[in-house]
C-alpha cells in the first residue's frame, strides 16, 4: 500500500515554533488592524452624531428665538393698540379737566412768586371770559395781594396773563395740552407703524 503522506502538507513543523511565530505575528497584526479600523468607525460615527446633535439643537434655538422675537412683537403691538384709546382719552379729557381745575393753583404760585420779587403790589390778572369768575373767587381768598381780573376775548380758556407794572408772566396750559397731544399722537402712530 502506498502511502499518501507526501502529498499532504506536514503540521509538524508548526507545533516546534518555527513558523508558528510569524503566523501569530500575523495573526495579532490583522487583530490590532482590525481594532484600529473599529475605533476609527466608531469615533467618526461619535463625531458625526454630536456634529448632527448640534445643527438640530441650533435649528431648534433659532426657530425658538424667532418664535420668541415674534410673540415678543404681537404682545407690543397689543398693548400698544389696547392703550391708544386710553392715551387719547387722557390727552382730549383728564389732561383738559385736570388743566382747568388746577388753573388757579397755577395763579396762586405765580401771584406768591412775583410778589416775593416785587412786593405786594397791584397785579393786573388778563384771562379769557369764561376764566373771570372763578379767578374772582380766588381773588377774595387771597386779600394780601391786590388783584384786578380782565377778561380778554383773544386769549383761550388755558391761558392767564399776570402782569405786575412792565413784570409779566402767563399760564398757557393750551399750549402744553397740544403738545402733549402731538407727543402722544406720533408715539402711537409710530409705534403702530413698526409693529405693523
Amino acid at each position: 500500500m502506498m502511502s499518501i503522506a507526501h502529498m499532504l502538507e506536514d503540521f509538524g513543523d508548526l507545533m516546534e515554533g518555527g513558523t508558528a511565530e510569524a503566523s501569530d505575528l500575523t495573526l495579532e497584526e490583522a487583530r490590532l488592524e482590525a481594532f484600529e479600523k473599529g475605533y476609527q468607525a466608531g469615533w467618526d460615527d461619535s463625531a458625526s452624531a454630536q456634529a448632527e446633535d448640534a445643527r438640530r439643537i441650533s435649528a431648534d434655538f433659532a426657530q425658538n428665538l424667532q418664535d420668541l422675537s415674534f410673540t415678543y412683537h404681537e404682545a407690543y403691538t397689543a398693548v400698544i393698540s389696547s392703550l391708544e384709546p386710553l392715551l387719547r382719552q387722557m390727552t382730549d379729557t383728564v389732561l383738559p379737566s385736570l388743566a382747568r381745575e388746577t388753573l388757579g393753583q397755577q395763579v396762586v404760585e405765580l401771584l406768591d412768586g412775583m410778589a416775593s420779587h416785587h412786593g405786594p403790589a397791584g397785579f393786573e390778572i388778563v384771562t379769557a371770559p369764561e376764566n373771570v369768575q372763578a379767578l374772582e373767587s380766588l381773588a377774595e381768598t387771597m386779600p394780601q395781594h391786590e388783584l384786578s381780573i380782565v377778561a380778554d376775548e383773544t386769549l383761550g380758556s388755558g391761558q392767564v396773563q399776570v402782569r405786575l407794572g412792565r413784570a409779566e408772566r402767563e399760564i398757557d396750559t393750551e399750549t402744553v395740552l397740544t403738545a402733549i397731544r402731538h407727543a402722544v399722537s406720533e408715539f402711537l402712530d409710530d409705534q403702530l407703524k413698526e409693529t405693523a
